[in-house]
């Protein structure tokens, strides 16, 4: 068995703004050689066009053991997808060396490498072929393939008259099952739905179990924890962190969740491309109208969320997820909970959501806000906003339950009961009607 798997030294990768990445012959190699001492003499004494290039990856080095599921995390523009492309050997990098040792397989945007005018079918036998495979393997595979993307009465369909979902499931099918010794996956899970999710990721949990080794780009980090053994957190370009799930994924959200007082949500990018962007600002506020980023254990805390659509928004449902530090859901807030709120909403307006208590324990707490017409899904904003939970006597008690009992806060009411025992003609004991002792005077 070899050392690793994947190996980079020093990669970075540098583009020019505004300039397209052109694809070298060995001409224009030749021709670059012969120019360049005149290239150096008309650039000496003027200044550089430095400040028009843009580092997207710079000195990364990772190594990857054969069989690790590596989990890759980072907000958007880190470098993530540059660094798979180049380890898929998409892109040449600028400085530093990889080195991929076994059969890649990747799947770094929704269809990568199918033809639109051909089949399903005889895409998957390209791709198949492309990864070094032959015929009869892929034959062997072709039923599976075709069960798992749910496509066989489309399956010699051209894929250009595929709709984005089916060109999804049939993109993954593909490269989870053609047996590449190595696979690399970037953030393509986003446009699929709940089911095709749990779909996927236990085909690349059946994967990994198989031995083989995975790269996993991701903003589902509960997926992340879940499937990883080890992650890297990737920011400005740069490798800043590595090490267990847990860890990372905890200083990742505490250092880019942004400050709930108040979040510009008009220029955050959405991650599905069939979004339509309706929420512009959000807001946390204390019941006197205060902005805050943090409340006490069983305060009271308004979420102000602004919206602008282009038209009235028909069957209105606004609902926002509050989420722990890892990204798993706590609990759901949604209008629809409240009968007959509102048949129609105005094109631009404010919503305003009171919780009378907060029911967390102390901690750092994420937010998902989402919008929708209907059963249509107009907006969604995952973790765009955090706010702290800080301690207070929520039970009136003095007493406050540890985190690791759980995170959320529960009224509840409570008897202490004497039995009456008595023993039938058998012999058992058996209890009689109980009587209520609490608050019976000594």
């Amino acid at each position: 068995m070899t050392e690793f798997a994947i190996r980079a030294e020093h990669l970075g990768k540098r583009y020019r703004l505004g300039e397209r990445e052109t694809y070298r012959a060995l001409r224009d190699t030749l021709t670059s050689a012969v120019s360049a001492p005149i290239r150096r003499l008309r650039s000496s004494g003027v200044g550089t066009a430095r400040d028009n290039t843009i580092w997207a990856l710079r000195d990364v080095s990772l190594e990857v053991a054969p069989g690790e599921v590596l989990g890759v995390i980072g907000h958007n523009g880190a470098g993530k997808s540059t660094l798979l492309k180049i380890l898929s050997r998409i892109t040449e990098p600028t400085e530093g060396r990889a080195e991929v040792r076994g059969r890649v397989g990747s799947l770094l945007e929704v269809g990568t490498g199918f033809h639109p005018e051909l089949t399903g079918r005889e895409n998957i036998f390209l791709n198949g072929a492309i990864l070094g495979m032959k015929r009869a393997e892929i034959a062997r595979r072709f039923d599976e393939m075709v069960a798992f993307a749910g496509v066989e009465r489309f399956i010699d369909t051209p894929v250009k008259r595929y709709s984005s979902g089916m060109y999804l499931r049939l993109a993954f099918a593909v490269a989870a099952h053609l047996e590449p010794e190595i696979l690399l996956v970037d953030e393509v899970l986003a446009v699929g739905d709940a089911a095709f999710q749990k779909k996927c990721l236990g085909r690349m949990s059946e994967v990994a179990r198989e031995g083989r080794t995975v790269l996993f780009v991701s903003h589902n980090l509960p997926s992340i924890e879940k499937l990883c053994q080890r992650v890297i957190v990737v920011d400005g370009g740069r490798l800043v962190m590595q090490g267990d799930p847990v860890t990372c994924i905890a200083a990742y959200l505490g250092a880019h969740a942004e400050p709930s007082s108040g979040v510009d949500l008009a220029s955050v990018p959405r991650l599905d491309p069939r979004l339509v962007p309706v929420y512009t600002h959000l807001e946390l506020r204390a019941t006197d109208g205060t902005p805050v980023s943090a409340v006490g254990s069983g305060e009271a805390l308004e979420f102000h969320l602004s919206y602008a659509a282009a038209e009235d928004i028909q069957s209105p449902s606004f609902g926002i997820i509050v989420s722990n530090g890892m990204g798993m859901p706590l609990f759901f807030l949604q209008t629809r909970t409240q009968h007959g709120l509102w048949e129609t909403a105005p094109s631009s307006g404010r919503v305003v959501c009171r919780l009378d208590e907060v029911p967390l324990v102390p901690g750092e707490y994420l937010l998902t806000i989402g919008c929708m017409s209907g059963e249509r899904q107009l907006d969604l904003l995952e973790h765009v906003a955090s706010f702290s939970v800080e301690p207070r006597d929520f039970f009136d008690s003095g007493y406050l339950p540890h985190p690791l009992n759980g995170p959320v806060l529960i009224r509840s009411e409570w008897d202490l009961r004497e039995d009456m025992a008595f023993s039938n003609d058998q012999g058992y004991e058996v209890a009689s009607e109980s009587s209520d002792i609490l608050g019976t005077p000594a």
